[in-house]
This record gives C-alpha cells, sequence and structure tokens, in this order.
C-alpha cells in the first residue's frame, strides 16, 4: 500500500509542477504571464478594471478594486459575483440610460482588463481556469482592439477566446466579431465544443493567432479556426491589429438570461494567464 501511495505521489507531482510553472512550447516565446504568485488585489502593472454598467444590459455592476469581486489567494484569482446592493456612481435622477437610471445596482461582479497596459498582435493566449455555473451566469475571457477607445465596436474587432452560459453547462464557445461596412454591421464566426466538468475542473482555454487565421484550443485541442481574410484582406482588417486582453464574469442580459439568485454568490477561479508569441 505504501508502494502504491508513493507511486501516485510521483505522478501527481509532475502535473502540479506544471500547472505551476510555465509550459516552453516550441517555436513560442512566453512573453507576458500572470501566475497570481502573491496575494491581494490584482497586479495594478498588468491589470486594469471596468467600472460601472458597461455593456449588453447585463445585471452586474463592475466595481473596480475591490477584494469582495477580484482576489487573489493561493496561487489563484478569484472573480466573485454576489447579489448585494452597491452604488451606482453614475446615477443621474430621471435618466432614462440603463446605465444611469438606478441609483443602486443589485448584483457586482469584476472586469479585469490590460487595457491601456499591454496589447498584442499575434500570439498564443493561454488561460487555465475554472467556471462558475447556474443560470444567468456568463464568464468570458476575451480581446478588443487596442484601438477600441477610437473607433468602437464592432469597428476595432473582438476575439472571445472563452465564452459561457449557465443555462448550457456543458457548451464553450470561441468567437469572432467583425465589421461589415460602414453602419455597424457586423459578422460573427465562431464554434462550439462540450466539455464537461467546466465547474469543477479547470480546463485550459486559448487561442493561437497568426497573419492567416485564429484557432481555438480547450485542453490543447483545437475546435475551430477562422481565416483572417474573412474580415478583409487590406490594412482595416482588425485582427491584423493589436488587441488587449479582458477577463470578467458576467450576469444576467439576453443570452444567460434572468439570474438564479439561489446559486450567487459564484467565482471564476484563473490559475494563470500566459501570452506567447512566435519565436
Amino acid at each position: 500500500m505504501l508502494q502504491y501511495y508513493r507511486l501516485l505521489l510521483l505522478l501527481w507531482l509532475p502535473m502540479m509542477m506544471n500547472s505551476c510553472k510555465a509550459r516552453q512550447l516550441p517555436s513560442w516565446t512566453l512573453v507576458w504571464s500572470d501566475e497570481f504568485d502573491y496575494k491581494g488585489l490584482p497586479d495594478p502593472e498588468k491589470w486594469a478594471y471596468e467600472i460601472g454598467h458597461i455593456r449588453n444590459f447585463e445585471k452586474q455592476y463592475y466595481t473596480g478594486p475591490r477584494l469582495e469581486n477580484a482576489k487573489v489567494r493561493k496561487g489563484k484569482l478569484f472573480i466573485t459575483g454576489k447579489k448585494e446592493r452597491f452604488p451606482n456612481a453614475e446615477y443621474e435622477e430621471g435618466s432614462t440610460n440603463w446605465r444611469k437610471s438606478k441609483p443602486f445596482a443589485e448584483y457586482t461582479s469584476s472586469c479585469i482588463t490590460t487595457d491601456g497596459i499591454n496589447a498584442w498582435l499575434y500570439g498564443r493566449i493561454e488561460v487555465r481556469a475554472k467556471l462558475p455555473k447556474g443560470n444567468g451566469i456568463w464568464p468570458a475571457i476575451w480581446m478588443l482592439g487596442d484601438n477600441f477607445g477610437d473607433i468602437g465596436w464592432p469597428y476595432s474587432g473582438e476575439i472571445d477566446i472563452m465564452e459561457h452560459i449557465g443555462t448550457d453547462p456543458l457548451a464553450v464557445h470561441g468567437t469572432v466579431h467583425y465589421p461589415v461596412g460602414e453602419d455597424e454591421d457586423y459578422k460573427s464566426d465562431g464554434g462550439e465544443v462540450t466539455k464537461k466538468r467546466l465547474s469543477k475542473r479547470f480546463h485550459t482555454y486559448a487561442i493561437e493567432w497568426t497573419e492567416e487565421r485564429i484557432d481555438f484550443y480547450i485542453d490543447d485541442i483545437k475546435y475551430h479556426s477562422f481565416d483572417i481574410d474573412k474580415a478583409g484582406e487590406g490594412p482595416d482588417n482588425p485582427f491584423r491589429k493589436p488587441h488587449f486582453l479582458l477577463i470578467n464574469l458576467a450576469m444576467g442580459a439576453k443570452w444567460p438570461g434572468p439570474i438564479d439568485d439561489q446559486v450567487l454568490p459564484q467565482q471564476f477561479i484563473i490559475d494563470y494567464v500566459r501570452v506567447y508569441q512566435k519565436n
């Protein structure tokens, strides 16, 4: 029996070391990472925050640097979605704008981003994470063009490395969105893969982005590929320009549907974020 447990230990230790140490990938060089090997708020030299009600008529209020919603401990980042009454800093009495019309939000969460800090053109972007669960839950790992603040969406392009909604507990989505014409029309091109125990186990979500295509992976299995020329062959193609990274836990809105308050709080747990580029 003792020899059996020693064998298990020998098999287990390398797996643990691989999850903690950035892998050396053939033909790729690690250029940026956060291993979350510290405590407290996410590293301010690597991450900024969205604050407020931001998009899609989602119910959560992104609270910024607040430990209750984004906290690093035990080598992981915990993004927590909660039901709680929280003051809306943008509230304007009498406003009909959904972002400003209510003095208090009923839900809080966090969206961390490298906007204004780091952006990348091409590479392998890899995140190991354990997903939250429940109706109304919408975690995402995604990218927007670095020129988003100047030209807006969809002209900046969008790369959704991972999206998941709680009403479809086995499905993972990888998608790109890009503009068509000049009237905010856009096209989407994506794939879907099913995977068990998304909320029970850590899985690795990644894209490999080159001048020719964007490939989508889960646990190093490719499930979708997008030909970049579909978004245009000239220099205005958004996928030939740098993009920044966002990681968030949204709740509510049309796609995930109504929030089941009974499942809250929920945590989106990030083990690491790594960016590689070709040698």
